[in-house]
């Protein structure tokens, strides 16, 4: 809570120097001519099954770690004595499992009587009277003969609901009961009492609702949350869970079809075991319920650090033809009949595969042209996506579409909205597939909310070549945040979108058809000086720090060498683990965005200097500078992206140099900051000398779209400035004279406002109605808004 609150109070100080630039301007649309044609797909969702999205989240599975394949023996679970004299005991026992892919089950030894307990994912949630299905496999060993009573309980303890499981043989086999609880509790638990005597062995032990979004296993609230947004895409399932941190852990389709008992669990990239309840035919019948166009990312052959050799790569291939194969084969194919057999004999009518996920360089230049081929001969009517990564994609041959990502400032996004107006348009489509504002965003405020508005509008002027775009991520559960923001939080029982979450549903809605043209005239904000604090960090690395000496311009020492002899003065983010000795600041933890930042937010010029070493791991180590805030994004990262690369993080701009930090070596590091220019040296060499160039914002953005079936005309305006603007908004040509309109308004008191789950609708849209008498008129647009006005111009 003290770091968010800082955080708060430096990006309010920054965005309060915004006030004075806000005033009048004028928007002109000339309804006389049209534009191009919206991308019928623009706008669409992405989901990846990080922060616990799938399992304890839109998969509703009560009961987690339910075939013990988590990483410890009883993880999530708790074993009870009834007995002191004899208490109970549990292993995990990989002799007889239930089956090959469930490799665990759990030997309990209940001596005097045991209870196992499961508290789900921060507690079941359990609702008066619906039904929950139970199941679990059992076997009976030597002496065991009992009944295993099942028994839903409150947050107290109190049983709402339960029964009874008798019959247990000595081979394995399911067991199932129907539970509807007395009361409703959403931090509920599972119970199951084993009695006395002999063993028992246990495996997939399931809870699950009866009711789920159209019957087809998914929760409902958080499946209508998506239904909510109208996506016409959606992209699964990644993401980095496609690629995995090495080949092991890569996805594989294969592994997630069929009986959820024979669905093989994976550790996956964002530190959990997923079970793959939500496999690869689950993802395609969401699409269908959806109405929306699946768009599958596969693996490339490639993971964070590794490769599949070029003379291996056919397995790769082979699965990107089978999937597509399960997806739209007839049914008397190898893949389609296990289609048919898995409820859906129709074909899911897949369109759309995305080759790799943020994969680039020259491996993945080689394995494109692989499924390219493989694909288009059997499958010509296929559009294949590639990704652009590291400033390229593959040209040999040239991709249908092209996937860009971007995590950025507000202000970044809103200066990205003129990006695609001057873009080729003989060149490949562009998919947006992920973005967000992620800098300065809190869990998602308003302000992050409206940088997108802004940068979206520019996507829907340019929706010639921008095709598709998508928002991620789109799920968190509140008690488990690997990534922040996320479009949509929830806990056991309830949700809420954040404020980009309802600029998402205003575009989607209010879409159109063909554009526009558009003349936006409104005053610019300049950028303002660079200036922040210092810090250093590690990501997916060991590494130690010393010698750490900040100088202001006059020589006034900032910062001394002894602020490396201990953590005091240190602000610490991250999941590090950060100690000192003899002098030596210490980060030993290999997970990535860790960081301490110490100074004020105030410095502008100054001179870094400090030595640093690579102790372990996959990069190498950074120097943070002029940050404004505890997210460390304004940085030099040596020895960055596998150990690849020094990269500066400027914001807006980036700029990358081959460079690779020997492990055990000491580095003099230094940064000169006076003004835009950065000037970056090791030993003594200049690395980067980069002058940033003045940068500004718009206080005003918009886009114009027509509804054709309805002849209604779709205004979408970014007001990024602090303060109200008095816009005049003229509409050319427009052929009634009097019109009511309505005007739905996005925006909040303050920038920095979010949603929460006690205050779900704290930034939320507002709908009025207003009076168009005539072909110009002014509206008062609130600061730091989103305004959607909707006019009823008959058809044209």
């Amino acid at each position: 809570m003290k770091l968010k609150s800082a955080s708060r109070l430096l990006v309010a100080t920054a965005l309060a120097t915004l006030s004075a630039h806000a005033g009048e301007a004028s928007i002109s649309i000339d309804t006389t001519r049209t534009g191009h044609k919206v991308s019928p797909l623009l706008w669409g969702i992405f989901f990846e099954d990080i922060n616990l999205s799938a399992d304890g989240g839109l998969y509703p599975e009560l009961v987690r770690n339910r075939s013990f394949e988590g990483r410890d023996e009883l993880q999530f679970w708790n074993l009870v004595s009834r007995s002191d004299s004899k208490p109970g005991q549990s292993s995990l026992d990989a002799t007889r499992p239930l089956n090959a892919y469930n490799r665990n089950s759990l030997l309990v030894k209940p001596g005097g009587g045991c209870v196992l307990e499961n508290p789900g994912y921060w507690g079941m949630n359990f609702v008066a009277g619906d039904a929950y299905h139970f199941q679990i496999a059992a076997r009976a060993g030597d002496g065991f003969g009992g009944t295993l009573t099942v028994q839903l309980c409150d947050a107290s303890g109190e049983v709402i609901g339960s029964g009874e499981i008798s019959g247990i043989g000595t081979q394995w086999d399911f067991h199932s009961l129907t539970l509807k609880p007395s009361k409703s509790d959403p931090a509920g638990k599972l119970r199951i009492l084993i009695p006395e005597g002999g063993e028992v062995s246990l495996d997939m032990i399931s809870l699950m609702p009866a009711k789920t979004w159209k019957g087809h296993g998914l929760r409902s609230d958080l499946a209508e949350s998506m239904d909510a947004l109208k996506p016409t895409f959606f992209r699964f399932p990644g993401g980095c869970w496609v690629e995995g941190d090495d080949m092991a852990h890569a996805y594989r389709w294969k592994e997630t079809i069929g009986d959820v008992a024979s669905r093989t669990p994976l550790y996956n990239v964002w530190d959990y075991t997923a079970t793959h309840g939500i496999g690869y035919h689950v993802y395609l019948q969401l699409s269908e319920d959806l109405g929306a166009e699946p768009l599958f990312c596969i693996n490339v052959g490639m993971s964070h650090t590794e490769s599949i050799p070029m003379g291996r790569m056919g397995e790769w291939v082979q699965d990107s033809l089978d999937a597509i194969e399960y997806a739209n084969g007839p049914v008397d194919s190898v893949w389609g009949s296990l289609r048919a057999k898995n409820g859906h004999p129709e074909p899911f009518n897949l369109r759309y595969v995305e080759i790799g996920n943020e994969n680039g360089g020259a491996n993945y230049a080689e394995r494109w042209p692989l499924f390219v081929k493989a694909i288009k001969d059997r499958y010509p009517e296929i559009i294949l996506i590639a990704n652009f990564w590291e400033g390229s994609y593959p040209k040999d041959p040239m991709p249908e579409i092209v996937d860009e990502h971007y995590y950025e400032t507000p202000e970044t996004f809103m200066r990205k909205a003129s990006q695609y107006d001057s873009y080729d348009r003989n060149g490949p489509k562009i998919f947006v597939g992920e973005y967000a504002a992620t800098k300065r965003a809190g869990q998602g405020n308003l302000r992050s909310a409206i940088g997108e508005a802004a940068f979206m509008t520019g996507l829907e002027r340019n929706s010639d070549v921008v095709a598709m775009a998508a928002y991620a991520p789109l799920f968190t559960n509140v008690n488990h945040r690997a990534w922040n923001p996320d479009l949509i939080n929830f806990d056991s029982s309830n949700w809420y979108g954040i404020p980009s979450y309802h600029v998402q549903r205003l575009f989607s809605l209010n879409t159109g058809d063909v554009t526009l043209p558009i003349d936006v005239r409104c005053e610019e904000i300049p950028q303002p000086e660079p200036r922040g604090m210092v810090g250093l960090g590690t990501w997916n690395s060991h590494a130690e720090f010393k010698d750490l000496k900040v100088t202001a311009p006059d020589g006034t020492v900032l910062v001394g060498p002894g602020a490396t002899h201990g953590t005091d003065g240190w602000t610490l983010v991250g999941d590090g683990e950060w100690s000192a000795g003899d002098g030596v600041l210490r980060q030993s933890v290999e997970k990535p965005r860790i960081r301490a930042l110490m100074g004020d937010k105030s410095w502008k010029d100054y001179t870094i200097e400090l030595k640093a070493r690579k102790i372990s791991g996959r990069e190498g180590f950074v120097v943070l500078f002029h940050n404004q805030d505890l997210e460390g994004r304004t940085s030099w990262n040596i020895g960055g992206w596998d150990n690849r690369y020094s990269g500066l993080g400027l914001g807006d701009m980036d700029e990358r140099k081959d460079f690779s930090v020997e492990t055990g070596r000491w580095y003099d590091v230094k940064v000169e900051l006076e003004g835009n220019r950065v000037r970056c040296s090791i030993d003594g060499e200049v690395i980067h000398d980069f002058t940033r160039p003045a940068l500004t914002t718009r206080t005003i953005y918009a886009s114009a779209t027509r509804d054709s079936a309805s002849g209604d005309l779709l205004l979408k305006v970014v007001n990024t400035a602090a303060d109200a603007t008095e816009t005049t908004i003229d509409l050319k040509g427009l052929a009634t004279s009097a019109a009511r309109a309505t005007a739905t308004v996005l925006t909040s008191t303050d920038p920095l406002d979010e949603n929460s789950l006690e205050e779900p609708d704290k930034v939320s849209p507002k709908k009025e109605t207003f009076a168009v008498s005539g072909a110009s008129f002014a509206r008062t647009l609130p600061g730091n808004s989103l305004t959607v006005i909707r006019i009823p111009a008959g058809k044209h």
